[in-house]
């Protein structure tokens, strides 16, 4: 069988797509002649998207020292953009939810980009990057091309599955889903990205979290979800030693890409992923119950 990306993100996006909501606000948020409380009366149209914002603009992960009680406030004390990063966080887990799937543990799935996402804000944090809550969106979505493709082509990517599970060589998923369709998860899910007409950091920092040679404007952004990526998967099997897991290996090129010394490895990996334990079950339970 063979299929375009292009088809499969229409397909995808005439099952699901986000809120239209949240497409509203995304739209509002680089246009100076909007106002913040012009976004926040159209969050607040939707009742359960401004519950889901005021939880996450009150939680430490997200939110200030001041409470906030509309999202009106929330918007004047964190800002428009944290918003709309807050409203793609909480629409996407929900969008996605709403696609069967039986090749994969969604819980296991959102596990992951859970701590992907609470990885790459801290490495972005630590590396001076204006704007980490964008990172952690980022990291929280990097995958989304998997669930597309579970989607449309599952027998395939049971196959691929299988081939990794196998594989004693230490085979990565996305390279063989390239073998299979001449494209893998992190292309498919930079153009859903596109096609919701998220940022442009978005779109290339999931399109290249793989391969850093598809990054052009935001490498530095990209190799932070790439090493987050890795380190998650170290995470969840509580070890330190990149070599121990299938994740993919984070080189010297990598660290030094993100703006880190890749002498300080050992110690990034370990600061990052101690925060990550610390902080999965607030953010879990911000995004999924």
């Amino acid at each position: 069988m063979t299929i375009s990306i292009n088809e499969l993100v229409e397909n995808i996006n005439d099952i699901v797509s986000l809120p239209g909501v949240f497409l509203r606000v995304n739209a509002m948020v680089n246009n100076k002649n909007v106002s913040m409380t012009d976004v926040a009366e159209v969050i607040s149209q939707d009742p359960g998207l401004t519950i889901r914002v005021l939880k996450m603009a009150n939680s430490p992960a997200f939110g200030s020292s001041k409470e906030i009680d509309s999202v009106v406030k929330a918007a004047t004390v964190i800002g428009t953009e944290r918003i709309r990063d807050i409203a793609l966080a909480t629409s996407a887990v929900e969008t996605f939810d709403g696609i069967p799937n039986d090749l994969l543990s969604m819980e296991d799935f959102w596990m992951h980009s859970i701590y992907c996402a609470i990885i790459s804000k801290y490495l972005a944090k630590l590396a001076k990057i204006p704007k980490a809550d964008s990172l952690f969106v980022a990291g929280l979505l990097h995958d989304i091309g998997q669930l597309v493709l579970f989607k449309e082509l599952p027998d395939d990517s049971r196959k691929a599955l299988e081939f990794i599970l196998d594989d004693i060589e230490g085979a990565e998923l996305h390279d063989v889903e390239k073998e299979l369709w001449g494209f893998d998860h992190a292309d498919v899910g930079g153009v859903l990205a596109e096609s919701w007409h998220l940022t442009p950091m978005l779109v290339e920092v999931i399109s290249s979290h793989h391969d850093l040679s598809h990054a052009s404007q935001y490498i530095k952004e990209s190799a932070i979800v790439k090493i987050a990526n890795s380190i998650a998967v170290m995470t969840e099997l509580n070890t330190t030693n990149i070599e121990e897991t299938d994740a993919d290996m984070i080189n010297s090129d990598d660290w030094i890409a993100a703006g880190f010394d890749p002498a300080q490895a050992d110690k990034i990996i370990e600061q990052a992923e101690s925060n990550a334990h610390e902080s999965y079950k607030e953010v879990k339970s911000l995004l999924l119950e």
